[in-house]
């Protein structure tokens, strides 16, 4: 499946929550899956039947299809491309803490009240976009866009767990939100990276694979991760010939741990831009002159 195949996917399935034809029916294990990584791709669609719906676990299905049968090793990639992006697909926003304080009730565990700190924006971007985007567009005007606030959560209290409730009913519109619409194209993005290296550098593959690892949680943890994967994928995994960098993977290691968790992304920036500058130097001496 390329990738406007799965863009076309993801909107479909977007328009079957819209209109309310969602099937029940789990979605089909992919054929040829290796068994080592059958286990890995059944907790995937159970995660995200539980988090959205069949027809979001059956988008994650069809994305995991297009590495079936792709990879030479053992099912040990697929497990891990299944298991982070299932852990992608099912991203922290209020809607899923709510699930997931509703869930320890059930599951009989001690009542409990959990504090989040969010950005205001993050709160924003979980709303449909039509809602959103007038909210998001005065908090600019006023400077508070990226300032924090504090979320209780709480399974303690009858008022407390009827809040959750509601919070976690929000799931219906979590599809028509800009926060959707960011993840989803991270995902493709991450995807389309893994099939170009598998192409270009097979053996940078684990190393684009794992990089999904930098992005998790929520808040400015969250947005930094973010922002580093985009800056090390924009500037070393280019695979367009303009950067003759032989070793992406140990490239990829050497600035991951040059990364701070700094706005500003400084120690960052400088450790790619040294790793590229020493890459079109040899490709530069290699000239015959």
């Amino acid at each position: 499946m390329s990738n406007d195949d799965g863009i076309l996917a993801s909107l479909r399935y977007l328009f079957e929550d819209l209109i309310g034809e969602e099937d029940d029916t789990p979605p089909l294990l992919p054929e040829g899956l290796p068994q080592a990584a059958a286990s890995v791709v059944s907790d995937g669609v159970h995660l995200l039947i539980e988090y959205q719906g069949t027809s979001y676990a059956q988008l994650y299905v069809d994305r995991v299809c297009r590495f079936v049968r792709r990879l030479d090793d053992d099912g040990r990639a697929l497990c891990d491309i299944a298991r982070l992006m299932a852990m992608r697909m099912a991203y922290e926003d209020p809607i899923r803490i709510a699930q997931l304080k509703l869930m320890e009730l059930a599951e009989g565990k001690p009542a409990s009240v959990e504090v989040r700190k969010f950005r205001f924006d993050e709160l924003i971007l979980a709303l449909p976009a039509i809602a959103g985007e007038p909210v998001l567009d005065a908090l600019d005007a006023i400077g508070w866009r990226h300032r924090r606030v504090s979320i209780r959560f709480s399974n303690a209290s009858r008022t407390g767990i009827g809040r959750l409730k509601l919070e976690a009913a929000l799931k219906r519109w979590r599809l028509y939100s800009t926060r959707y619409v960011e993840e989803r194209a991270w995902v493709e993005r991450w995807l389309h990276m893994i099939s170009r290296a598998l192409v270009k550098q097979p053996k940078a593959v684990p190393a684009i694979i794992n990089s999904a690892n930098m992005i998790t949680g929520h808040g400015d943890p969250y947005r930094h991760g973010l922002a580093d994967w985009h800056a090390i994928i924009d500037g070393l995994a280019t695979f367009d010939g303009t950067l003759p960098l032989g070793d992406l993977a140990d490239a990829m290691a050497d600035v991951r741990a040059a990364a701070e968790p700094d706005r500003r992304q400084t120690a960052l920036k400088r450790a790619i831009a040294q790793i590229r500058a020493r890459a079109l130097g040899v490709a530069a001496d290699a000239v015959p002159s």
